[in-house]
């Protein structure tokens, strides 16, 4: 998977290197840290998908403000956002689809990591 992976990046560097190059200049950078979650297996990978949680708040925050065009102040939005916040942080208690298979795949993968050794 890591050697296809490699081969995708690359194949991406050359097509799209001259229009995005400083996207491709921060992968090359940060490829040693990027390509760790390729190693993960898919239910793994699922869970880290579904609790990533910046791109989450990201989320809820555009949704709140995509209808309104302006705001009367910067105070304004920030109380909107702080508000939602509210709203957001007691939603964050998430179900995980065949949590019996995932523990499984987490007891593979970080079997020294986990809780009741």
């Amino acid at each position: 998977m890591v050697v296809k992976t490699e081969t995708r990046r690359m194949e991406f560097d050359e097509k799209w290197g001259k229009d995005y190059h400083s996207i491709v200049l921060c992968w090359q950078r940060n490829w040693d840290r990027i390509i760790l979650f390729f190693d993960y297996l898919p239910e793994i990978l699922k869970v880290i998908y579904a609790f990533h949680a910046i791109e989450s708040v990201q989320m809820s925050l555009r949704k709140i403000t995509k209808n309104r065009s302006s705001f009367p102040s910067d105070e304004t939005l920030l109380k909107l956002f702080y508000l939602a916040l509210q709203n957001i942080s007691k939603k964050w208690i998430m179900f995980i689809w065949d949590w019996k298979a995932v523990l499984n795949r987490f007891t593979i993968q970080f079997d020294d990591r986990m809780p009741w050794q």
